[in-house]
């Protein structure tokens, strides 16, 4: 899975120091990255500071890399389990 997006501002400001973080959640191996590019915006921003004419540039994929769990159909989900009697 791959997912980018780019956003633009004329003025930003940010009321508190934002709090980030990127979480690959599941089962499975995988590699994955997360990335960004970034125009007239800092690595840490400041609360209460203008940032004029501001874009971001995001990029994030993921690929699973291992063979499916043993006890799920090939790709199965939680819910496609199969059970017997």
């Amino acid at each position: 899975m791959s997912f980018r997006a780019t956003v633009r501002a004329e003025r930003l400001r940010f009321a508190e120091e934002p709090r980030t973080a990127v979480r690959f959640p599941g089962t499975g191996k995988r590699e994955s990255v997360s990335r960004s590019e970034r125009v007239g915006l800092p690595d840490t921003v400041a609360a209460g500071r203008d940032y004029r004419r501001v874009t971001v540039a995001y990029h994030l994929a993921t690929e699973l890399t291992g063979q499916p769990e043993e006890d799920r159909p090939a790709g199965g989900t939680p819910s496609d389990d199969v059970h017997t009697e």
